[in-house]
């Protein structure tokens, strides 16, 4: 019911021959730990907060798990028990907010504004060539391009879910770097290896299978099932089922037996690796993918709003401009951003859920705005809004690249109240 809901939302990297120091690169409010030395003191905590903040903001696969099983329990459709509450709940305060936070860093941060001039093709004119291409796209009517409109929605959506499920795997594998470089082992390149093949594998590739079982990929009968082996997947999902949930098992032993043997293991690491674990068993499972839909994109959503609420915190003070003041006064205050990122998210639910639920859904911003909700999903603006969703995914996932690109010392400058 809800599944195109994440498909909205919710790259390289070089190698070193030995354990010298690496640079990463990834997407997805992803942090790219290279040497990050010079940003944390010499015996770092292995927390980025402390056990209480990370558990809730970075580790929230952890609690979400229990309480999305417990909300469920003893109900035979997921939907209709009181998970779709807390779902709603979560969906109405951290979706937009973490979709438009680095936007919100690039932008209206004192701490970025000198990566604004000094990299204008990542930062203005790549977001500019987004815009414009998904408007250019979306408001032409049917007859003005070689496509309909629905054709044009339903090609760039299966593009949009290609580009999100590595942007949730990817977000993983930065988790993973961060932690990493707090246990004092950002230049340790076998690590870096296995970190990324875990959050690739695991993350991507086996919650892209699991799509596959549940029907669950966007637009899935428009491609996937017209594979010549998609009648196979079917008659043999028991199998491949079994097959995944193996290589999740091995794929986590390996992890957890490489942490234990490190020379500086991390208990954060291990709870992290841990929670990716939990939370694509229960994609595996055959009960219902609504649990894994409410567990995998709060995890994601939680994660940035948390990241993008410290980032900034750090900044200094602008000497001229009642705006950047203003900001800057927000922006030294780690709360103040996470409320505000809240605010937005609450306030713009009923204008992404246009274009989120493009198939069919459940549409929460109905329960807030009501029919001024309803109104926009029928009124003219519905391409402008259909392309408004669009382009703000495609940036999110462009933005998070730039500002969480730690490989490149300006960003880590931009980034040091997170890192310290």
């Amino acid at each position: 019911m809800l599944t195109n809901k994440v498909r909205a939302l919710p790259n390289t990297w070089r190698a070193q021959p030995n354990c010298a120091m690496a640079a990463l690169s990834s997407t997805g409010a992803v942090v790219e730990i290279a040497d990050a030395a010079p940003w944390v003191s010499k015996s770092p905590s292995p927390w980025v907060r402390g056990p209480v903040w990370d558990g809730f903001w970075i580790l929230s696969a952890l609690w979400l798990a229990p309480v999305v099983i417990w909300l469920s329990h003893g109900y035979s459709n997921p939907e209709t028990s009181p998970l779709d509450v807390l779902y709603f709940g979560l969906t109405a305060l951290f979706w937009i907010g973490h979709r438009l936070s680095s936007t919100y860093l690039a932008y209206c941060t004192e701490a970025y504004r000198p990566l604004l001039r000094a990299q204008p093709v990542r930062f203005v004119m790549l977001p500019i060539l987004v815009t414009a291409g998904c408007f250019g796209l979306f408001l032409p009517a049917d007859s003005a391009l070689p496509w309909t409109r629905e054709e044009r929605l339903i090609g760039l959506a299966i593009i949009d879910y290609a580009c999100v499920t590595y942007h949730f795997a990817a977000q993983h594998f930065g988790a993973l770097s961060l932690y990493r470089s707090r246990a004092e082992r950002s230049s340790c390149i076998q690590t870096r290896r296995l970190d990324r093949f875990f959050a690739l594998i695991v993350g991507g590739v086996l919650v892209f299978v699991a799509d596959i079982l549940a029907g669950a990929v966007a637009y899935q009968d428009q491609w996937i099932d017209r594979w010549s082996f998609a009648a196979w997947i079917v008659s043999a999902q028991n199998g491949i089922r079994g097959s995944a949930t193996l290589a999740l098992f091995i794929a986590t032993g390996v992890m957890l037996f490489a942490e234990a043997r490190a020379r500086r293991w991390s208990l954060p690491r291990v709870l992290y690796i841990f929670g990716i674990a939990v939370m694509v068993g229960l994609a595996l499972r055959p009960r219902s993918l609504f649990l894994f839909l409410v567990i995998w994109t709060s995890q994601h959503w939680i994660l940035a709003t948390g990241l993008a609420s410290r980032t900034s915190c750090a900044e200094a003070a602008p000497t001229r401009g009642i705006v950047r003041r203003v900001l800057h006064r927000l922006n030294v205050r780690p709360w103040a951003v996470m409320l505000f990122l809240i605010l937005l998210s609450v306030v713009l639910l009923p204008l992404f859920e246009v274009e989120a639920n493009r198939e069919t859904g459940t549409y929460y911003g109905d329960r807030i705005f009501g029919a001024i909700a309803t109104q926009l999903r029928t009124s003219s603006w519905v391409p402008v809004l259909v392309a408004l969703g669009f382009a703000t995914g495609f940036i999110h996932y462009l933005l998070d690249r730039s500002v969480y690109r730690m490989s490149d010392p300006q960003v880590r400058a931009a980034a040091r109240g997170l890192l310290r």
